[in-house]
């Protein structure tokens, strides 16, 4: 354990020091247009990737994933040291730290925020750092994080957006009686540690970040970072003209360009089309309620959503949507996920067994249903519109519904939806967080869907204490096993992330956990 601790001091030197081929610019803002506006800057209660890839640029954790998303590195803490027999973790912070608005970062912060992230039924991702016991202090720079169990997973923890370190005094000062009513109102103005806060914030339109003057991380030419003044997330749900003010040059970056633009943008003069490696999943998810609307629910038949899988030609969706930069799903996970299992594609393509399937259910003639489909995203509308000809070849009749993010999203977490178009990306170099939310019912009902597997759940829960590499292995291969043959999903491919960035951007980078990070972006002048 003393390699961990020696590896986190050396990574506390190294941080922003990596030798540029530029002579790093300061100053600045950088446009980057975003698919969608975040809904809740607040990190405990919260599940949005439009809200924790903006999160990482506010709130900072004790630890930060690598640049490759597979290990840690030194964020507020300089160093750490896990206990010989795992039940502890002893954090060191780093010197002078304070949060955005000048005041310290003090050890008694730090517990109350890991507390807070591990209080059962306050958000979501509770599970994530549910081994902790209790966090005590000790003198001004050391934090004891104590455990019920030894957890496999309590260092990759540490660096998850629901373990943001906030201001305990603010937080407790804001307006309302409850947790959540706190946590709302601090979300408007939030007050974090990360390299950018929040200046303005005009719904659904633009939200303005400014670099905070009190971040801790060092550039490379020896002065504070980030080297930008300000980042304007503007919000373009409509592809095509999100890349036309690229083009145009009123954005110096977006996210998400359909693959179908991508050969294009990679020929443009005046910007970088990347591709970067990422956690990312494709899939359709299916409401397995027995009844939705007071009228019976198909999906809720195990043997139609397996007909529905083998009717979904993936490799055609993938030429189609993709261009053939996506590749088969081979498990609900990702195959980058630590412990994935699966080398084939799950359902090959076989519409009479499909037929068959459908058969077996009882719904030989079919049925009619419907999908929540992004409003103004090709790479969605073109998934829903081949699955609409593909699903017909067995009788469903597919309505298309095209809607905004919020919309979907509110029926999503409401569980009134019949399927929904989605994606994952994890935000933890672990399989536990994509589990709990795919699988583990007790969490949010397997992705909002009601389905349940007893089995899968307590091999979920006895994986969070698992320590034997093994025997943790063995656990979650049997999960996958379970889960992908009958869960309620429609897994589809997987892909990288592709962003388009003007040739004046250096330095941002969207890690495979799918942070955007902004800390060392700059600007030419």
């Amino acid at each position: 354990m003393k390699t961990i601790a020696k590896a986190a001091l050396v990574a506390g030197l190294l941080l922003g020091t990596s030798v540029s081929a530029y002579a790093v610019e300061r100053g600045g803002t950088l446009n980057y247009g975003r698919y969608a506006d975040s809904l809740f800057l607040e990190p405990v209660l919260n599940d949005a990737n439009v809200d924790i890839w903006v999160l990482s640029n506010l709130y900072d954790t004790l630890l930060l994933p690598t640049d490759d998303g597979k290990g840690v590195q030194a964020g507020l803490a300089s160093a750490w040291k896990l206990a010989d027999d795992g039940l502890s973790v002893t954090v060191t912070l780093r010197d002078g730290i304070k949060f955005s608005d000048g005041t310290p970062i003090t050890p008694q912060d730090v517990a109350w925020s890991l507390k807070r992230a591990a209080t059962p039924d306050n958000g979501e991702w509770t599970f994530i750092v549910g081994s902790i016991a209790d966090v005590t202090t000790e003198g001004d720079k050391t934090v004891v994080i104590k455990l019920k169990h030894a957890d496999p997973a309590i260092l990759t923890a540490l660096t998850v957006f629901n373990t943001g370190i906030m201001p305990q005094k603010a937080f407790e000062a804001a307006a309302g009686t409850t947790d959540a009513e706190k946590a709302k109102a601090f979300a408007e103005h939030p007050i974090g540690s990360g390299p950018f806060m929040l200046k303005s914030w005009d719904r659904g339109s633009t939200m303005k970040l400014v670099r905070n003057p009190y971040y801790w991380g060092m550039g490379e030419d020896g002065k504070a970072l980030p080297y930008l003044d300000g980042i304007n997330f503007e919000v373009i749900p409509d592809d095509a003209t999100r890349i036309l003010k690229l083009n145009s040059g009123e954005l110096d970056g977006a996210e998400f360009i359909p693959y179908s633009r991508v050969d294009e943008l990679k020929s443009a003069g005046n910007l970088n089309m990347e591709l970067y490696p990422s956690t990312r999943v494709q899939y359709i998810t299916l409401n397995t309620r027995p009844q939705l609307d007071g009228k019976d629910n198909p999906l809720s038949n195990a043997k139609v959503r397996e007909a529905m899988n083998y009717a979904a030609n993936k490799e055609a969706i993938i030429q189609i949507v993709t261009h053939g930069v996506g590749k088969p799903m081979t498990s609900y996970m990702s195959s980058a996920t630590p412990l994935h299992t699966g080398d084939k594609p799950l359902f090959p393509y076989d519409i009479e067994k499909a037929k068959s399937l459908m058969k077996e259910a009882g719904f030989e003639k079919g049925f009619s249903t419907s999908l929540l489909v992004l409003a103004g995203n090709q790479d969605e509308i073109g998934i829903a519109t081949a699955l609409q000809q593909m699903w017909g070849q067995i009788g469903i009749k597919l309505d298309l519904q095209q809607v905004d993010n919020a919309s979907r999203t509110a029926q999503y977490r409401a569980g009134t939806f019949a399927m929904r178009e989605a994606a994952w990306t994890d935000d933890i170099a672990d399989p536990n967080e994509i589990t709990s939310y795919f699988v583990y019912s007790p969490n949010i009902g397997a992705l909002h869907t009601g389905w349940k597997s007893d089995e899968a759940d307590k091999l979920f829960e006895t994986s969070q204490k698992e320590i034997d590499v093994t025997k943790r292995a063995a656990d979650y291969a049997r999960i996958q096993a379970i889960y992908n043959a009958e869960g309620p999903i429609v897994p589809l491919y997987e892909t990288p992330y592709p962003v388009a960035l003007s040739k004046k951007v250096h330095g941002f980078l969207q890690i495979p956990l799918g942070n955007n990070i902004f800390t060392k972006t700059w600007l030419d002048k």
